[in-house]
């Protein structure tokens, strides 16, 4: 079982990376945010790896982060969900984004994933729902303060607040929760009530 990989990057391709060790290439499946953050060709590439064995293929998934891994293992839990639809997910969506639609139930966004429709979408954010309390995110993200479109809070502006509480002093669970809380009770499409609401919701 391959669980990591160092060595030089030989290429990259449309959905992977080869990554030389030891003069072997070794072809490993990525997301577009994993193969957005590798050096270029020639350069030192690190990734963790998820080896799936099949009786026709041994194939490789690779990521950056700890945080994208784990998320990869939770959505293949998911019917429906292969390791080719998790990745898309992972490209798609930022997985404090991910964490934020799940929690808000917001289907549209699991959706921008190719190959992810209205029922699949559905199901991931029902399944998903309750397992993501002690999952890990990724880095806070600076806090913008740019208002958002009336047509509602978007998961970026939404990812913005839950960083902007955990800036704060409040653990990013928590952060999460109240956040959602706030976009399912219709909270008002600005950042700033965003965090203000959040913040009485976490007073409560």
């Amino acid at each position: 079982m391959i669980a990591k990989l160092a060595g030089l990057l030989d290429q990259v391709t449309s959905d992977g990376a080869v990554i030389d060790v030891g003069g072997v290439g070794y072809l490993v499946f990525c997301s577009a945010r994993t193969i957005a953050q590798l050096p270029p060709p020639g350069g030192a590439a690190r990734l963790l790896v998820e080896t799936h064995v099949r009786e026709d293929h041994i194939h490789l998934y690779g990521f950056i982060d700890a945080v994208e891994r784990d998320w990869f293992r939770l959505l293949t839990t998911v019917q429906g969900v292969g390791a080719r639809l998790a990745l898309a997910l992972l490209s798609a969506v930022s997985p404090d984004q991910l964490a934020l639609a799940i929690l808000s139930q917001d289907k549209a966004t699991l959706a921008r994933a190719d190959g992810v429709g209205p029922r699949l979408a559905a199901r991931i954010a029902n399944e998903l729902r309750d397992k993501i309390g002690g999952l890990a995110t990724a880095a806070p993200m600076p806090v913008a303060a740019t208002p958002l479109s009336a047509s509602g809070a978007d998961a970026g502006a939404a990812a913005d607040a839950v960083s902007a509480l955990v800036n704060l002093g409040y653990r990013r669970a928590e952060a999460f929760g109240a956040v959602s809380k706030v976009i399912a009770a219709g909270g008002k499409p600005v950042l700033n009530d965003l965090i203000v609401n959040g913040l009485r919701e976490l007073s409560q």
